[in-house]
């Protein structure tokens, strides 16, 4: 079997979980508050990611950094994992999964505008038009269809989704200038926020988690989304002849999302929602697509 085709099939499995943990979120906020989900998928994250670097025999890695490469581990956990679940989980606490969900895909979009500022890079007109694009979407599913209203269905729960977009956006331009092998990056930053969602959750949810099906679900949040499916997708990228090939798999997701929400949940999908989520899928293929074609026209000179 190729590398490309190696590539594919753990890209294949990076969507596959992707398009499930909208399903298990809300399973698991119906029974838990958004900081205590956070504290059982955050936990189940950091032992999954232990055993992963033990297995490849990694973990040595872990001691051999500098001490300022801690300090940064401290700083990118008191992003992600705390700030971005924090608001991403309160999203979908307040929202139905179908509204959450597509907004949340936004936040490629947030990145090409803030490599504006903060990385120096130029705004295309591509940008610009995908941008539109995509917020139409947004406004769409954000007020149910009903655009002229621009009354929202949640003011607060969109906010959330919205800001959400922000803090993962600003974590990769962040990300950019990390030297840290990856999976030991992500393992110091989830181990390094975790103490502070495990105070948050004390001084205010408390930590009564009953055995049931919301328990479970965060501990399925935590070893697949944010554990083995970030795994699988760096594996995808490093493996993957042909990257733009690999990208392309994720705009499967949303509308495979869809099919869990609707037969697991039992959402019943608006039409607003398709408008918007297609209206949202397609900006951001304007907006990847001029990308690449950018970046093949650099490395072809």
């Amino acid at each position: 079997m190729t590398n490309q085709k190696h590539a594919m099939l753990y890209g294949l499995g990076t969507v596959l979980l992707w398009s499930t943990v909208a399903t298990a979120f809300k399973l698991s906020l119906r029974e838990l508050s958004p900081i205590q989900m956070l504290v059982v998928a955050c936990s189940a994250s950091v032992l999954v990611m232990a055993l992963v670097l033990m297995l490849q025999r990694r973990w040595h890695l872990v001691f051999q950094l500098s001490r300022r490469q801690y300090l940064q581990s401290i700083g990118m956990g008191l992003i992600n994992p705390c700030l971005y679940y924090f608001l991403l989980f309160g999203a979908f606490d307040r929202l139905p999964a179908q509204e959450a969900q597509p907004l949340n895909y936004t936040w490629a979009l947030v990145l090409a505008y803030l490599s504006v500022p903060f990385l120096g890079q130029r705004l295309r007109r591509a940008d610009i038009i995908a941008g539109l694009i995509c917020y139409s979407g947004v406004v769409v599913i954000a007020t149910r269809g009903d655009v002229f209203s621009m009354i929202f269905s949640d003011p607060l729960g969109v906010a959330y989704a919205i800001g959400s977009t922000l803090v993962w956006a600003s974590y990769w331009i962040i990300a950019t200038r990390d030297t840290r092998d990856p999976v030991v990056g992500l393992f110091l930053n989830f181990l390094c926020g975790l103490p502070v969602i495990v105070a948050i959750c004390a001084l205010t949810a408390g930590f009564d988690f009953s055995p049931g099906t919301g328990l479970t679900a965060a501990i399925y949040v935590g070893v697949f989304e944010m554990g083995i499916a970030f795994i699988l997708w760096s594996y995808a990228m490093k493996k993957a002849e042909n990257t733009s090939r690999v990208s392309n798999l994720i705009f499967i997701s949303p509308f495979l999302s869809l099919i869990f929400i609707y037969f697991i949940l039992g959402e019943i999908i608006l039409p607003s929602t398709y408008i918007g989520l297609v209206l949202i899928v397609a900006g951001l293929w304007i907006q990847q697509r001029k990308a690449r074609e950018k970046m093949a026209k650099v490395s072809s000179a």
